[in-house]
């Protein structure tokens, strides 16, 4: 299967744009204090740890929804494949074939399938259509390439997710750290005016 996902290309990023998904970037803190001198901030620490956790819960929900994403298409990918190998199959049967059906769990039924030259696919949304084999498995492997360049483009956005997590992350600790520098400073220099 590997193969397969490794043939398809993953299409290029549009201009100006590092996530396929639009995620937005997390800009690194070069300079703290400066940072914290800006107008919005108001040198008020908690304040921006707060907008920064805020920004961090952001980033987590959208690597839940990724990471939800990635395990169907992971799971699609078999299934596309599987159904491709089925249409080979029923090309080069012949003559009529005996094979079992899961009728209920558990329960599955005798029955003999004769040669065809159609198939029935389900679309989703309870709906099933018959095709000719050809058509069938030209729709099957349009369906293949678009999971796998799905697949792709959402491990993209999922590596380009944890850089931004961790650019947060580090954020979130120089700001704290800021602000546990400025607490002791005003701390000792509480101490040395009463003294």
């Amino acid at each position: 299967m590997t193969g397969i996902i490794d043939s398809v290309e993953m299409p290029k990023l549009p201009d100006n744009q590092k996530s396929f998904a639009g995620i937005p970037e997390a800009v690194f803190l070069e300079e703290i204090d400066t940072f914290m001198s800006q107008p919005e901030n108001e040198d008020n620490c908690e304040k921006v740890l707060q907008r920064l956790d805020e920004q961090h819960s952001k980033y987590r929900f959208m690597a839940y929804n990724l990471e939800a994403r990635r395990r169907k298409l992971k799971s699609q990918i078999p299934d596309l494949q599987r159904s491709l190998e089925m249409i080979n199959v029923l090309r080069q049967e012949k003559e009529e074939r005996e094979t079992q059906f899961l009728l209920s769990d558990q329960v599955f039924i005798k029955t003999l399938v004769p040669p065809t030259k159609t198939v029935c696919l389900w679309l989703g949304a309870s709906v099933m259509l018959e095709y000719p084999l050809d058509e069938a498995e030209e729709l099957l492997k349009q369906n293949m390439n678009s999971a796998i360049i799905n697949l792709k483009t959402v491990e993209h956005d999922q590596d380009f997710l944890r850089d931004q997590l961790t650019t947060t992350e580090v954020n979130m600790a120089r700001v704290y750290n800021w602000g546990v520098k400025k607490r002791q400073a005003a701390a000792k220099t509480n101490v040395s005016t009463t003294s």
